[in-house]
């Protein structure tokens, strides 16, 4: 079998969202499947900082901040950060529309005030997983902090985004346009909208391109898993995209396979299926 490079999110994929621990069988597979030459990397929206805990379990490199800062062992191979005067507007027109944000950087996570608290009040309701999947991680203090510790020199990759209508995110999308790339996860039917953006010249997928290009192998041998929206370009760019039989009904559609769930060994079978291990 040829060489692979293996993509995999982690919320809702390697993990139960906003948990840092994967299940033993699939650590178990990503072992075996390095120990047969292939490659395992880390692709996420979340940041540098936010995969500390994971890295210790052994990776070949990482895709943070939906592709904008990414990493093959210790070396830095592309850093895109948001233009400092874009994120800031970003910020301003966002909040003037009672937006919440969350900013990520390499040091951490910043949250607006009240973010947290419309998570404890809302992430029991509808379908939205990400806002599940968010209350989670701020429980689990994934280096998420108040913005009041944010010291406004640090780049910001992402900016996340929790809104109560669709409506208040009209006018950001008009204002801003196609000088940053806006990602929602949709509409759950008590209305709220998650999702994010960052700049325009990164995503999971073009990340996936670079790492293929800089280890010298065609995006034909590699294999990428996800569970919701913003794993898409990442599952378009691979040779075999597969989603959690737990994630989004969007995503199972563009896929070409669906494996059991990350509660029920998703990774583990997967990587038996497809003959990685």
């Amino acid at each position: 079998m040829n060489k692979k490079v293996i993509f995999l999110d982690i919320d809702g994929t390697l993990t139960e969202p906003g948990c840092n621990e994967p299940p033993a069988s699939a650590l178990e597979a990503i072992q075996k499947a390095r120990a047969n030459g292939h490659y395992v990397f880390l692709c996420s929206g979340r940041s540098y900082a936010m995969l500390e805990q994971l890295l210790k379990y052994g990776f070949d490199g990482v895709i943070a901040s939906a592709g904008g800062d990414i990493r093959i062992g210790e070396k830095v191979i592309y850093d895109c950060p948001m233009e400092m005067a874009l994120a800031e507007e970003a910020l301003a027109v966002l909040r003037k529309n009672d937006v919440y944000c969350t900013i990520e950087c390499t040091s951490g996570s910043y949250k607006d005030m009240g973010f947290d608290t419309f998570l404890e009040e809302h992430a029991g309701e509808g379908a939205n997983s990400e806002m599940l999947r968010w209350r989670r991680q701020m429980e689990r203090e994934l280096s998420i902090h108040p913005m009041s510790e944010y010291n406004g020199n640090d780049p910001i990759y992402k900016i996340v985004i929790l809104s109560m209508k669709k409506e208040q995110l009209e006018e950001p999308v008009r204002v801003l346009g196609d000088r940053v790339r806006f990602c929602v996860q949709g509409e759950d039917s008590y209305g709220y909208i998650n999702g994010e953006l960052h700049g325009p010249q990164f995503d999971k997928g073009s990340g996936v391109r670079r790492v293929c290009e800089a280890l010298s192998l065609s995006t034909k041998d590699s294999i990428a898993f996800g569970d919701s929206m913003n794993d898409v370009e990442m599952i378009e760019a691979v040779g075999l995209g597969v989603c959690m039989e737990n994630g989004y009904a969007e995503l199972k559609k563009l896929a070409d396979d669906v494996c059991p769930s990350v509660s029920d060994d998703g990774i583990c079978r997967a990587f038996q299926k497809y003959g990685l291990i």
